[in-house]
């Protein structure tokens, strides 16, 4: 059948392993030093590896493949002696604050109680931190004004969703750039920055990313951008909690 499936480039992938653990089907292993596919049947196609590998070596294509096989996920994970995914077990209720779901821990369907809402009498001033339009990296010029002696926040579009004091907190005072490494192709994000860092004069750079393991990419893009620049600019990364925590 014509599906998504994960690939991974022989010639970049360096043999770092990072991508197996997040895969959940475990449907990565080594061979000979290299990260390969134990078998097309055991990818779902959803891509929680792709933001774990330093060289970008792995990508999303469709191809005509095997189907994906939960029972053999099941069977293959039992022999290595791992637990099932989630989504690969018996129905069931739900843990609370969850909804079942499978593949990307990224892409898992999830809801959770937000936290009760104190009236406040500032409540109703606040005010949209947002200096600049566009946002998305799609779009941005490497060249606007804005980005001139900037101190630059570079956020995953999911996080202003989970975490409540995103203007306050982080994007006052800053410029910034968005995007959805699950989603767009991390080498335009690559190429994207490398020539806003080259162009532009950016004091500092923020990355803004989720816990899920598909949104390191954003992460990667930066670090690899910021390297290919020469540049040596302060940099930082913030993971935020699906739950609105700052993780670290």
């Amino acid at each position: 059948m014509l599906r998504k499936i994960v690939t991974i480039d022989q010639d970049k992938c360096d043999g770092c392993g990072l991508c197996i653990p997040s895969c959940a089907e475990g449907a990565i292993k080594m061979i000979n030093g290299k990260a390969v596919l134990a078998a097309d049947n055991l990818c779902d196609g959803l891509g929680a590896c792709l933001g774990e590998c330093p060289r970008d070596a792995i990508r999303i294509e469709e191809r005509d493949t095997d189907e994906f096989d939960e029972a053999a996920v099941e069977k293959h994970l039992a022999a290595m002696g791992r637990p099932a995914p989630v989504h690969q077990h018996a129905p069931q209720a739900p843990a609370a604050g969850h909804h079942g779901g499978g593949g990307c821990p990224g892409s898992r369907a999830m809801s959770f109680a937000p936290p009760q809402a104190v009236a406040s009498a500032s409540a109703s001033s606040r005010q949209s931190q947002l200096g600049q339009w566009p946002v998305q990296l799609h779009l941005v010029s490497t060249t606007a004004p804005y980005f001139q002696g900037a101190d630059l926040l570079i956020t995953a579009d999911c996080v202003p969703v989970a975490y409540a004091g995103y203007h306050e907190d982080f994007l006052k005072g800053k410029a910034v750039v968005m995007g959805c490494p699950k989603l767009d192709d991390n080498n335009f994000y690559i190429q994207k920055l490398t020539e806003l860092f080259s162009k532009s004069d950016v004091r500092s750079i923020t990355v803004l990313k989720m816990e899920v393991p598909c949104c390191g990419g954003i992460g990667m893009a930066a670090r690899q951008a910021l390297a290919a620049s020469g540049k040596q600019i302060p940099y930082n990364e913030v993971t935020i909690g699906i739950q609105g925590q700052i993780k670290g």
